[in-house]
């Protein structure tokens, strides 16, 4: 038995089931139409691909990772939860909270799903093991509960019940698995490695396309062959262009002009960036890609948009599942926050004006201001400020102190 098994203390199986034995996995990944196959491994050497699946899981990953307690008003940081340094700090022995958040978020943009199996000890979490996609097999039950099939490096499988597995999904269709953005792109991708392919075939053969050699003398197949390998071995390749050819007995070369689908392909290579980066919400100015429009001006609206568009529906997958598989409804006031300021704020003079509104108007005090600059609270700074000539509408006038005359006796006078 595994430790993984010792821990749950599960009986283990073999991993023989013959329901999970598709075409698909029985043949290998399916090919795409341009011929490519298009797998995980396969998909991460596009650059594109994984330019979208950082931008994304260090997007989170940066972002800090709190639990916080409820209060009567507000919140605060719940550091005596056995949750809160495993969030926030360290959730096992050899990975950062980063490093977690990074990796499962990592395999959920790719593969539609991230486990990690959730180490109780007496009702108690104390580590979050991260596994790999490809070795776990979600199954629901005729009752709709969930179990994950889980195989290990001995050829064996053990079942891990749903309370003891965090599962981030990404989008689903059938609302317990997530959907395989790779093989749902795999067009898109498996176009842009082709046209990668051959541009990099291109340029291995010193940029240049072939041609042709003729001659009135008559060659035998072995002369034909015998000279085609000279020729490839002189002039063929980037470090060989340029170099002077030499042509004897009546010899003479005619190069083959680069068609229009050749001179295209950087335009196809544009192309699929934005496509691959349409599967996957990101933004192409976050992987790099920059069109004719996007200015200094522009990049920092591109910015927030990639936080509100692309992060903010992955935050609040990481929020509700660490909220339904490792706080439950047995602990009632607890809940795990992201804290988005720092992606969200501008530059320092709309900030200061921002905050400068805020303490003027009274909804902002000045520690919460401090606060989201990463300062120390200081003394004297909780209540907020209200404007002399302002005040809540149901607060009474100020009674008459009776040091002012009144109208009719400045009259009298």
């Amino acid at each position: 038995m595994s430790l993984l098994g010792a821990m749950l203390g599960v009986r283990a199986r073999k991993a023989v089931d013959v329901s999970a034995l598709t075409w698909e996995k029985l043949l290998g990944e399916p090919a795409s139409k341009s011929g490519q196959t298009v797998s995980i491994d396969r998909a991460l050497g596009v650059s594109v691909v994984f330019g979208c699946a950082r931008a994304i899981a260090e997007g989170l990953a940066q972002m800090p990772l709190k639990l916080y307690r409820e209060k009567d008003r507000g919140k605060e940081p719940a550091r005596t939860h056995a949750l809160y340094r495993l969030l926030a700090v360290q959730p096992n022995e050899w990975m950062t909270s980063f490093e977690l958040v990074e990796a499962l978020t990592l395999h959920t943009v790719l593969t539609g799903n991230g486990f990690a199996f959730i180490n109780r000890v007496r009702g108690t979490v104390r580590e979050l093991i991260p596994l790999v996609p490809n070795l776990v097999t979600v199954r629901r039950g005729p009752d709709y509960t969930l179990s994950y099939d889980v195989r290990d490096s001995a050829g064996g499988s053990i079942t891990i019940p749903r309370e003891n597995m965090l599962h981030l999904r990404g989008p689903s269709w059938n609302t317990y698995v997530g959907l395989d953005i790779v093989q749902q792109a795999r067009e898109a991708i498996g176009l842009a490695m082709a046209t990668e392919e051959s541009h990099a075939r291109l340029f291995s053969n010193g940029a240049q396309p072939g041609g042709i050699l003729s001659t009135d003398v008559q060659l035998g197949d072995k002369a034909i062959e015998r000279l085609k390998e000279q020729w490839r071995a002189t002039f063929e390749g980037t470090a060989n262009r340029f170099k002077t050819a030499v042509l004897d007995n009546g010899f003479k070369f005619h190069p083959l002009s680069m068609n229009g689908v050749d001179a295209q392909h950087l335009e196809t290579r544009k192309h699929q960036i934005e496509d691959i980066c349409r599967a996957f919400r990101v933004f192409p100015l976050m992987v790099m890609h920059a069109d004719k429009t996007s200015t200094f001006a522009s990049s920092e609206q591109f910015f927030l948009a990639h936080v509100v568009h692309t992060l903010e529906p992955w935050v609040r997958r990481w929020e509700m599942a660490i909220q339904r598989d490792l706080i439950g409804a047995a602990e009632e006031g607890f809940f795990a926050k992201f804290s988005m300021q720092s992606l969200l704020r501008g530059d320092h003079k709309t900030r200061a004006a921002f905050y400068g509104a805020g303490i003027k108007d009274g909804w902002l005090t000045r520690n919460e201001a401090r606060e989201r600059e990463d300062l120390d609270p200081l003394d004297g700074l909780d209540e907020p400020l209200r404007p002399l000539n302002m005040g809540p509408g149901n607060e009474p006038p100020p009674e008459d102190d009776g040091d002012e005359p009144k109208p009719d006796e400045r009259e009298g006078d």
